[in-house]
């Protein structure tokens, strides 16, 4: 299958294109002119298509975070209900409001981030028009301008889910600029919505290019601006507008859930679907030259999704929606990004935490866990208590909960150990707390029985697979809310059972689970999308207090509800932002001071 190549030229970095465009101060002082400007470093359509590739390459970046980027764990989710940092991790902590105020770098860089992919698609923009490109046809251009304003798009959308009105730049810029006006919320979300609305028919139903956007992302992405615009409206008392905007959600969801393209997967397929069962050898004390037993796991459809070469929508996976490339030969070659870290950064740490009965790096552990974040209990194990257990989604192959003892002098050595040891094996309350922290079951969509890359020396901290951008069940789930906050509960439920039906659940919710705090839909969104989904996103753009509540409630470690004393919706302007903007004050957002 055909994939975008991430690399660009990199005569690309040497254009200052906007003034948010670099990562410290440097933004702020004028550079001297080179040899190239904007007007001749570009000659042809292909170079505009560099500028293109190198966001693509951004974003990649930026979920899969090759780098282990703290401030990009912030932006997966760490400090949210869904994940914590363990026992090791806690100077990393983003859960104590101790510490976290407007001069936290995590908040400069998640914002200078999108400022930064904005600069960009300005720049593709503005060469796309230059008198010198030659376009192979009209629908050439259409495609590339349609990328560039979904990228556009695609960052506003983040920016005001997360720090609410933030300024609008469409220009480019080479020289400082100290004026900028901040936007409302509203109107950073309608700016988003008019650029996607504009190049909705200008992107196509399907790509033979893995990764490439198409129509679907377009339409996606609009129902979820449209519900957060909805929901903003409604905390604005605007009733009438924002149930428009709800109607505009469920409509743009309905065309991907029901447009034909796309659907959900209900039967085994890809490179693996022959296989019913896999094993994983125990490697006694991590040594992998003495395996003393197995491990076997039952299979499933689910399990498939997250298997090399299965994930594209050319893979024959008709659930992805949108998916970032990642390339083993390109690794090997010259993309040392082109990687998921995945059962390094997320994986669970049992040689520090049971090293008595577990340890070792090796697939029987899932791999070479660090434990960068670890899900809450609240992911790990509530979401799936009682009713809630029966589910595959909570299957052994998909949410591994089985590990045998590979330490001879253990009393479960090549037994299964329980859970009441990882969790509660000491006498001692911190002591479990920090084991717990670092010992969890180990999701599918994190490791592997089968790494590639072992005979050129990998070392199973990594996953060279592909991973989604957008997958159809967050469509739907979309689409629940906007029908919930429509005040069609039923609608809602039903949105909802199309997944639990999928996934074999034995509970189906009915409109009387449809909790005005969506607490229904946010523990469906973890189900589905953990290591998937950006929860701060999903939590901030909910108004009220749902952020904060959550948080105080499902933070695994204590500093978060016994520092939390504010409400807020909204992420703070880095004061960075605020004080270089010299010429035109920006206001901060309520609730946060120096």
């Amino acid at each position: 299958m055909k994939k975008i190549k991430y690399i660009a030229g990199i005569w690309i970095l040497l254009l200052s294109v906007s003034l948010f465009s670099c990562k410290d101060d440097a933004f702020l002082k004028e550079q001297p002119s080179t040899f190239y400007t904007v007007d001749n470093a570009f000659s042809t359509s292909a170079q505009v298509d560099q500028v293109l590739v190198s966001i693509y390459s951004h974003l990649r970046d930026l979920w899969a975070n090759p780098n282990e980027a703290g401030w990009i764990f912030v932006f997966r989710g760490n400090g949210t209900d869904m994940f914590d940092v363990a026992s090791i991790r806690k100077g990393s902590t983003f859960n104590n409001y101790g510490l976290i105020n407007p001069d936290h770098s995590n908040f400069y860089e998640n914002y200078t981030t999108w400022y930064y992919v904005i600069s960009r698609a300005n720049l593709a923009l503005y060469a796309a028009e230059l008198p010198q490109i030659a376009w192979s046809s009209p629908a050439e251009k259409a495609y590339a301008v349609a990328q560039a304003r979904f990228f556009r798009a695609f960052a506003y959308r983040s920016l005001a889910e997360l720090f609410g009105g933030v300024p609008i730049v469409t220009d480019i810029s080479t020289t400082p600029k100290y004026d900028y006006k901040r936007a409302t919320r509203i109107e950073t979300y309608q700016f988003a919505i008019t650029e996607l609305e504009a190049i909705e028919a200008d992107l196509p139903e399907k790509s033979t290019i893995g990764g490439r956007l198409v129509k679907g992302a377009c339409q996606h992405n609009l129902s979820e601006l449209y519900l957060a615009m909805g929901t903003q409206l409604g905390v604005d008392g605007k009733a009438g507008e924002a149930t428009a905007a709800f109607t505009k959600s469920i409509t743009f969801a309905s065309k991907v859930i029901d447009g034909g393209t796309y659907s959900l997967i209900k039967s085994r397929f890809g490179t693996r679907k022959s296989l019913s069962t896999i094993s994983f050898p125990v490697y006694q004390a991590g040594n992998t030259a003495t395996p003393v037993d197995t491990l076997k796991q039952n299979t499933n459809y689910y399990w498939d999704m997250f298997q090399e070469g299965n994930v594209n929508f050319q893979d024959g996976n008709t659930e992805c929606i949108w998916a970032m490339q990642v390339d083993y030969a390109a690794y090997k070659a010259e993309d040392k990004s082109s990687k998921l870290p995945y059962s390094r950064t997320y994986g669970a740490d049992f040689r520090d935490g049971v090293k008595n009965h577990l340890t070792g790096t090796l697939e029987d552990v899932g791999g070479r866990g660090i434990v960068q974040i670890m899900p809450t209990v609240y992911t790990r194990d509530a979401i799936y208590a009682d009713k809630w257990g029966a589910d595959m989604r909570n299957s052994d192959a998909v949410y591994r909960r089985r590990f045998k003892g590979n330490v001879a002098t253990s009393a479960y050595f090549k037994k299964d150990v329980p859970w009441s040891e990882m969790y509660n094996g000491s006498t001692d309350a911190t002591t479990n707390a920090n084991n717990k922290s670092l010992c969890f079951p180990i999701s599918c969509k994190i490791a592997t029985d089968s790494y590639t890359g072992l005979a050129d020396g990998e070392n199973r901290s990594n996953l060279f697979r592909d991973d989604y951008f957008i997958r159809l069940p967050e469509t739907i789930l979309l689409r629940a809310e906007a029908k919930q906050r429509s005040g069609d509960k039923a609608g809602a439920a039903a949105d909802i059972n199309l997944l639990r039906t999928r996934a074999q659940c034995t509970y189906l919710v009915t409109a009387g689970d449809m909790d005005d705090n969506f607490n229904t839909i946010l523990d469906e969104r973890t189900r589905e999308l953990v290591y998937e989904e950006c929860r701060w996103n999903t939590l901030l753009r909910m108004g009220g207090t749902i952020a904060v509540d959550r948080i105080k409630k499902y933070a695994y470690w204590p500093e978060a509800a016994a520092t939390l004393t504010f409400n807020y919706n909204l992420w703070p302007i880095p004061q960075t932002v605020i004080d270089t903007n010299k010429d035109q004050k920006l206001e901060q957002n309520p609730g946060w001071t120096r």
